[in-house]
């Protein structure tokens, strides 16, 4: 269970490491703002508290004294605790609201991590085993010790979840919105760990056993952190994904438009403001490449007006506009290039009869009338 324990330390160090380096990319123009500061003392605190989570399961004595790594890791838990929650605090108030609430914080978290080295010294007598501060003991100064430890963590475990809430409803960024729901739950995780972390210290007094359960604390707090980790960097990285997102559709709807355009393109050249580009230019400028494309099937079906035939689709027909509007289109193109335009054509087109009020929409039925049209040849 040990090495179990080493391995679920160490992913959690490697997540907090990665959102270090991560968030130390932007330290040239991050460096004057108070938030960024605050978020990289809070990583470099995780980096800290994960990496001697390890170093505590695996060195018996740290500086020639002995169970002192576990000392260091509680107390860097303690100050990683506070600083997310001055962290969660700046981002959702202004600096000058919330300097009283940072500073009672910080004072609440160095008159803890006193009281804690001055409990660890005392409790820590020659031949204590480091599972004494791990799975609790019969010494009522390590017992204090560990239950002290526990509520420090479990205490901003509820305030962030507090707060992370309506922070995320009040937002009008949808990536900060995220990212407090994804801290929250997080918080809801890690307090998990801290109420299986509390079964595992007293369950000795009554006489228990938790058994292999005991690994339950070690799993919430790996499966927290890592949580934690996406939403301390996502406000930072998740506008990279919609942009992502947002490349993927258009580059799918420029190419389903592909058959509708290429056909109108044939019968109208002089649709296109530039001449067919190859594959390799169709992943540049995407965007404005799906916008022209967008404009020139407009072109092209305007065109075709004079050989369109005005006749009503029957009810059966109209229940699929789009595949209506494909058929219309196949045959105005085979009317002019025969030259035979119909008795009675239409001079506006229903294609204007469909009102798309974003080009979002506008794109989604193109969508439609292109693949109906590819199914048709």
């Amino acid at each position: 269970m040990n090495a179990l324990k080493i391995v679920l330390f160490a992913s959690s160090a490697v997540s907090s490491y990665a959102a270090f380096l991560y968030k130390l990319a932007s330290i040239r123009r991050g460096w004057g703002d108070i938030g960024y500061v605050t978020m990289m003392v809070t990583l470099v605190l995780q980096c800290l508290t994960f990496t001697m989570g390890a170093v505590s399961l695996s060195v018996v004595t740290f500086f020639g004294v002995q169970n002192l790594a576990i000392l260091v890791l509680h107390l860097s838990a303690v100050a990683y605790c506070i600083s997310a929650q001055i962290l969660l605090m700046q981002w959702a108030n202004p600096l000058s609201e919330v300097r009283r609430a940072i500073r009672a914080w910080i004072i609440a978290g160095v008159v803890l991590c006193v009281v804690l080295t001055v409990l660890f010294f005392i409790g820590n007598r020659p031949g204590t085993p480091a599972s004494a501060f791990g799975t609790g003991s019969s010494n009522p100064v390590i017992l204090i010790y560990l239950l002290l430890f526990i509520v420090s963590q479990a205490v901003p475990c509820v305030t962030i979840y507090r707060q992370c809430i309506p922070y995320a409803r009040s937002t009008t960024k949808p990536w900060l919105r995220r990212a407090l729901r994804m801290l929250a739950f997080g918080a809801v995780v890690l307090f998990l760990y801290c109420a299986a972390r509390t079964v595992n210290i007293v369950s000795p007094m009554f006489g228990l056993s938790v058994g292999p359960w005991a690994i339950a604390a070690s799993l919430f707090s790996a499966l927290g952190i890592v949580i934690v980790s996406l939403g301390l960097t996502m406000p930072s990285w998740g506008g990279h994904v919609s942009n992502l997102l947002a490349w993927g559709r258009n580059y799918s709807s420029y190419r389903a438009l592909y058959p509708l355009w290429h056909s109108l393109y044939e019968s109208s050249p002089g649709i296109a403001l530039e001449p067919p580009s190859g594959a390799d230019r169709q992943w540049s400028d995407l965007h404005y490449r799906l916008h022209r494309r967008v404009i020139e099937i407009r072109d092209g079906w305007r065109a075709l007006r004079p050989y369109m035939d005005r006749a009503e689709p029957s009810p059966a027909e109209a229940a699929n506009r789009a595949l209506v509007e494909a058929t219309k289109i196949k045959h105005a193109l085979r009317a002019k290039n025969s030259g035979v335009t119909p008795a009675h054509s239409q001079d506006n087109g229903s294609f204007d009869d469909h009102d798309a009020k974003t080009f979002a929409a506008e794109v989604e039925w193109l969508t439609q009338v292109s693949a109906a049209y590819g199914r048709l040849n």
